[in-house]
């Protein structure tokens, strides 16, 4: 008898790319009925809050909060180098200063509001709007900044805004550790041989794109917010790599690095329980 998990994914093309298999039953999944819903990070977030999934991709500012109820996967996340957020602006050359200025962020647990809330404490309003909304409401003049995610990042310069600043390249230049976006994680209410198996299942999924990236590039194609062939294997490049096969210690470092980063500004509480990545 199989067992039914109830799984939840972004639509960004590093997550369809790891799940294409498990998305089309290309592999064997253990005796696990993935029930798959594919959402908005945000979204994803949210559900993980009201306990709507078994296992789920989620920003690493949310697993923070949610350390108590839930386990880091080895395999699935997105981390790196040069993988950061970026602060737009509507008018090139503006700077965010006072609460006259709207910024746009793409989710209060996303790991990019995060970064904002570190680096430009006490400058402008927040709102929180759906991470393909940014950049149009940017061009029509509707906040003077956003934090692109996603696809976005290649495209930007497109749209006639402002690079205000890279901030996961201030992530990096300030605490020397890849930026930890996100990744999988499971409840503690599955066994630990569950989890080993969701884990051996991720792992299998992400191999087999690896082995044939372009055959992924249809399920891709089929959630992303661009089309373009090109863009979508950049994004692959990018954020799939060498920790999304497994954190190790260097991912667990940088997971500790973003607790202690967050704690220091009261995003989460002091006392807060560290991530604990699943064995």
């Amino acid at each position: 008898m199989s067992q039914a998990i109830r799984l939840g994914i972004s639509t960004c093309p590093n997550d369809t790319f790891t799940f294409h298999a498990i998305l089309n039953g290309l592999i064997d999944t253990r005796g696990l009925d993935f029930q798959i819903e594919l959402l908005d990070i945000q979204e994803l977030n949210d559900r993980l809050f009201a306990d709507r999934f078994d296992v789920a991709k989620t920003s690493f500012h949310a697993a923070l909060l949610l350390a108590d109820r839930y386990v880091v996967l080895p395999s699935g996340s997105a981390l790196g180098f040069g993988v950061g957020p970026l602060l737009l602006s509507a008018q090139p050359g503006s700077q965010p200063v006072d609460d006259s200025q709207l910024t746009l962020c793409p989710g209060k647990h996303t790991t990019a509001a995060l970064l904002f809330a570190l680096f430009y404490p006490g400058t402008t309003r927040v709102e929180q709007t759906v991470f393909s909304e940014i950049m149009p409401q940017l061009k029509k003049r509707q906040a003077d900044f956003g934090v692109c995610i996603h696809e976005g990042r290649f495209t930007w310069q497109d749209e006639g805004l402002g690079l205000v600043e890279d901030l996961g390249q201030r992530w990096e230049q300030t605490t020397d550790c890849p930026l930890p976006l996100g990744g999988l994680v499971a409840s503690r209410q599955l066994s630990a041989e569950t989890i080993c198996n969701v884990q051996a299942v991720v792992r299998e999924s992400l191999e087999y794109s690896l082995a044939n990236p372009s055959g992924a590039l249809p399920t891709m194609r089929k959630y992303a917010q661009e089309f373009d062939d090109d863009v979508l294997m950049q994004h692959v490049d990018l954020y799939v790599n060498d920790w999304t096969r497994e954190l190790g210690s260097v991912g667990e470092n940088a997971l500790q690095e973003l607790s202690s980063q967050a704690k220091s500004v009261g995003l989460i509480e002091a006392n807060a329980p560290g991530l604990v990545i699943a064995s």
